[in-house]
């Protein structure tokens, strides 16, 4: 040491001063600080370069849910935020969201959710996509049938594609037409879990031995123990739906987000299995009316149209908050949903969480072999 200068303290007075805020430019010989902080990025994973993204952490497309709001709010901590294309009534409107999402967004990536849905009278899917490419949106979650024209467009114009699958020959067909990225959607999920009822355990560890490109879980997610649980099984990381729904920033009303906190994995219905077309939903009278309607008449839009619109499940969303007048789609995660966190606490203690468990736990369970 120099002539005057103050060793470095050593053992527990070294800890008793790094708790006091002792700097260690004081002294010549530096001493590093451990920090409480989280690491800004203590999980990478192909998604999390792919995606340029801090954490492997999805937000998912969610009609009358993914607003710039929402979807600004999960990029800014972190994760990929999405919102909503088919939500905003025109082209136009969903420019405006967009636009918004960018002010809000501190220069974070965020996604729009691109689903083709069946219908007699669908959309402007073209004017929709050209609204996308124009904004220089750097991601798009696609879904639905037939994906191959609109993944081949956006990634003419430089877009990362990320397809929504249910089977693994789904997703394997997505990644010969170039998709960048499959979200895996088990059984468990809300909305539309396909009709072959494939849990995430088998789902995941057969998409981690036939894909190439990266592939997040999606379905039935919503802290960080499943995190870690997913990366073992081969994924890149998780895509949420529910889970942000229950959010301060998710951009529906307070009642819903209530129900979701007092509801557990029994409070969801299957509906519209008769239609081939089956989807997750929020189990309530409405629900339940669905199904017998289903069970007398199979197969039979008209007969339930007017119980399954979407318009129904904006206003219990956006005007009333009234969880039992319609029809709406949730997942079983609601086991797991305790409490309405911001994204940024969320996605700060799934995070933390897998990480302590994959380091601790899991790493635990690992016995040196012997060398004898």
């Amino acid at each position: 040491l120099a002539r005057g200068v103050t060793p470095p303290p050593r053992g527990r007075e070294a800890l008793a001063l790094v708790e006091q805020h002792w700097s260690p430019r004081i002294y010549t010989n530096r001493v590093t600080r451990p920090s409480r902080r989280p690491i800004k990025m203590p999980l990478r994973t192909r998604v999390t370069d792919l995606l340029k993204i801090d954490h492997p952490i999805i937000q998912g497309g969610m009609h009358h849910v993914g607003y710039a709001s929402l979807a600004a709010a999960v990029s800014n901590a972190g994760g990929l935020g999405t919102i909503t294309a088919l939500t905003q009534r025109t082209p136009e409107l969903l420019r405006d969201e967009i636009r918004k999402c960018k002010a809000l967004c501190q220069h974070k990536p965020f996604a729009v959710n691109f689903t083709l849905l069946p219908s007699l009278a669908p959309p402007d899917y073209q004017a929709y996509a050209d609204v996308i490419v124009d904004e220089k949106v750097p991601v798009v979650e696609t879904a639905g049938r037939n994906p191959g024209q609109w993944i081949a467009f956006f990634k003419k114009h430089g877009i990362t594609v990320v397809h929504k699958c249910v089977a693994i020959k789904h997703a394997l067909t997505a990644e010969k037409l170039g998709a960048d990225c499959i979200s895996m959607d088990g059984f468990e999920c809300a909305g539309h879990p396909g009709e072959n009822d494939v849990g995430a355990l088998v789902l995941l560890a057969k998409a981690a031995e036939k894909l190439t490109v990266p592939f997040v879980a999606s379905g039935g997610v919503g802290n960080g123990r499943q995190l870690a649980a997913c990366l073992a099984l081969g994924a890149d990381g998780v895509n949420m739906g529910t889970r942000f729904m229950a959010t301060k920033e998710a951009p529906i009303h307070d009642g819903i987000k209530k129900a979701l906190v007092n509801g557990n994995e029994h409070s969801t219905t299957l509906v519209m299995q008769s239609l081939g077309n089956t989807e997750r939903v929020f189990k309530n009278d409405v629900a339940m009316e669905v199904r017998a309607i289903e069970e007398k008449n199979p197969g039979k839009i008209e007969a339930i149209r007017h119980l399954v619109s979407g318009e129904n499940y904006r206003k219990s969303f956006q005007e009333t908050g009234d969880a039992n007048s319609s029809v709406w789609s949730a997942g079983i995660v609601m086991g797991l949903i305790d409490d309405v966190p911001t994204c940024d606490e969320l996605i700060k203690r799934m995070v933390r969480d897998a990480e302590t468990i994959i380091k601790q736990r899991m790493n635990s369970l690992v016995i040196p072999r012997s060398r004898l």
